[in-house]
């Protein structure tokens, strides 16, 4: 069945990337034409000086079993012979040389570029793309694409081409010497290249295969490794060997599809390769008895034999190599290259926050169409106002959280920053200017000065000090036997949750954002600690829109205004004060608490208490 390829809808910063296997691979290869074309001409200068060496030996020994006299009389008459055979062999070692300096610079350039261009798409996605796909299989794809499409360039220009060269000069030789040797030789040779040919595109959907089973053992195994305090907690490692065996013998069963079936091309390639050889050598001993041809031709055909049938058997290799690096890039592209969900229109200009307004007019929102979140959702937060929202798990307040980011696009309505339509303006200035310190913060695995510099890369080390010491950070990182160049680990898991945690404040803290957004920010911390570090963020939050996610109430209670969800809906809205007065949810859910926080869900809520508000 032929496939279709949708056109794409590209972030405007993202490269635009063809999805077509050889067209990816050709969209790299325009960086670097001239390079390549001049590999190209050294490629063709190398192949045409090795399969002219037979001829070189043909006229010495057809010369030298003519001659009679001194050496230095032979030497003489066999000048013309052996300058052709010293020049090429010089020629080979030129044009090799040339072309392999070439690939030394190109190579790794190459490969740099095609890395560097995929995950540069690759960030564009949003995240529900990374949230459906193991970080460990993209990685790999990554890899994979970057060697398919380097490898493939080098299989057509140092392998296929050549071959074509050999090829076409062993005929133009062979037919000078005699016609009967020349057409055997060239049936055999359109007969064998275009069955190796089919037969490797039949094998290009067997090695796509094999490279996304090989991605997904890959995510399989970092997902395990990346979760192994959660097997070691609950004595699982016996499952996990179990469950990873599972795909591994998936992995083991398409290689074997994919090697079997080049086993039977390698049968193909034996047969008829042994076939030319005796066929070729049989029929030059006969035309050299019956005087038709020379020794020296008869010598030359012999090797000119030999030389075409290594030549095929390599080229029957580099087929399936060829197309299982059309496989792996096929599988990466079709999983990488894709529609990115979120985008940034042609003419999005960087948007400027100085107030701080937030406004939600008319949102519906839903994660798919029979699923939706919000249905016109309305409300306004205020410059400046510090803000809590509460609800229960599920009732909207990430994706309310998210929708303020652009994580998402909203189906319909607007989401307002300043007046300004969020969808209008880039989403990286967006960002820019909205600190969010999550639940779960993940540190990179790099020092604690790079993790903290994170939220503004121009500060300088003092204002980092500054923000780690607000945050109550600076105490224990000093502790540190490198301090502040101490590395945190992949996720920061040589942290505890705790220190984590006072890190991603001083990173919120350091890039003084206009709107800055907590979700959950001090439930890792002990209450010493939060404490001290709410303190803290009493002075950091003047002058600024918070907006606070919490499931301990009383971290909110002093807050300005409290925003209640539930099931989509906003249900009141009010300070502290005036919610429990209304004696509705939100004191039910003050009264619910236990030890300070929520129950994930409300098993005595009913539809009669809730009221929605367009607080606009």
């Amino acid at each position: 069945m032929k496939i279709v390829y949708a056109p794409l809808s590209h972030d405007p910063k993202a490269p635009q990337l063809p999805r077509q296997p050889f067209r990816f691979a050709l969209y790299f290869l325009n960086f670097y034409k001239w390079p390549l074309f001049a590999m190209f001409i050294f490629e063709t200068g190398q192949a045409f000086c090795q399969i002219m060496v037979p001829y070189a030996i043909k006229e010495i020994i057809d010369l030298g079993s003519t001659l009679r006299g001194s050496f230095s009389q032979a030497l003489f008459q066999l000048k013309p012979a052996l300058i052709l055979f010293v020049s090429l062999s010089i020629g080979i070692l030129f044009f090799s040389r040339a072309s392999g300096a070439l690939l030394v610079l190109v190579g790794p350039s190459m490969r740099r570029r095609v890395r560097r261009t995929i995950f540069n798409y690759l960030q564009f996605h949003s995240q529900t793309f990374f949230i459906n796909n193991f970080s460990g299989s993209l990685a790999n794809r990554i890899s994979e694409i970057a060697q398919g499409v380097n490898h493939s360039v080098w299989t057509i220009l140092f392998d296929f081409w050549p071959v074509i060269v050999t090829f076409s000069t062993s005929l133009i030789l062979m037919y000078k010497v005699s016609v009967g040797l020349a057409i055997p030789l060239g049936i055999w040779t359109i007969v064998y290249i275009l069955v190796s040919f089919l037969l490797a595109t039949r094998c290009q959907q067997y090695a796509k295969d094999f490279a996304a089973t090989r991605s997904i053992v890959s995510g399989k195994i970092v997902d395990s490794v990346t979760n192994s305090l959660n097997t070691k907690i609950f004595a699982m490692l016996g499952y996990e060997r179990s469950y990873l065996d599972n795909y591994l013998n998936i992995e083991v069963a398409a290689a074997r599809r994919t090697f079997w079936f080049m086993e039977v091309m390698r049968w193909f390639q034996f047969l008829a390769t042994m076939t030319l050889q005796v066929g070729v050598i049989l029929l030059a001993m006969k035309f050299w008895l019956t005087g038709q041809i020379s020794v020296g031709s008869f010598a030359m055909v012999t090797s000119l034999a030999l030389m075409v049938i290594n030549d095929a058997r390599g080229l029957s290799r580099r087929f399936l190599e060829f197309f299982e690096y059309m496989g792996n890039i096929s599988d990466g592209v079709s999983i990488i290259v894709r529609n990115h969900d979120v985008v940034d229109s042609p003419n999005a200009k960087p948007i400027q926050i100085s107030q701080g307004e937030v406004l939600f007019r008319d949102v519906t929102f839903g994660y798919s169409p029979d699923r939706l979140v919000f249905e016109r959702l309305n409300i306004r937060i205020g410059p400046g106002e510090r803000v809590g929202l509460v609800g229960f798990s599920g009732s909207g307040k990430t994706t309310f959280i998210n929708l303020i980011l652009r994580m998402y696009d909203v189906n319909s309505g607007a989401v307002l920053i300043d007046g300004q339509n969020i969808s209008e303006y880039t989403q990286d200035s967006l960002r820019e200017q909205v600190s969010m310190i999550p639940q779960d913060p993940m540190l990179f695995h790099r020092s604690l000065l790079d993790n903290i510099r994170y939220g503004r890369p121009n500060a300088t080390d003092d204002e980092v000090f500054r923000a780690a010491k607000a945050a109550r950070a600076h105490e224990f990182i000093t502790q540190l036997s490198d301090g502040y160049a101490s590395l945190v680990g992949e996720r920061g898991v040589k942290l505890s949750g705790g220190q984590r945690q006072r890190i991603a404040i001083a990173r919120a803290i350091l890039k003084n954002s206009s709107i800055l957004i907590l979700d959950e920010a001090t439930s890792s911390l002990d209450s010493v600690t939060e404490k001290a570090v709410q303190s803290s963020f009493e002075s950091v939050m003047k002058g600024h829109t918070v907006i606070v996610v919490a499931h301990r109430l009383s971290t909110i209670a002093q807050l300005d205004r409290i925003i209640v969800f539930n099931e989509g809906q906003i249900v009141e809205d009010g300070s502290h004060k005036t919610l429990l007065a209304l004696n509705g949810h939100y004191a039910r859910l003050w009264k619910m608490q236990v030890g300070g926080f929520l129950p994930e869900t409300d098993a005595g809520s009913t539809h009669d208490t809730r009221r929605t508000l367009n607080s606009v």
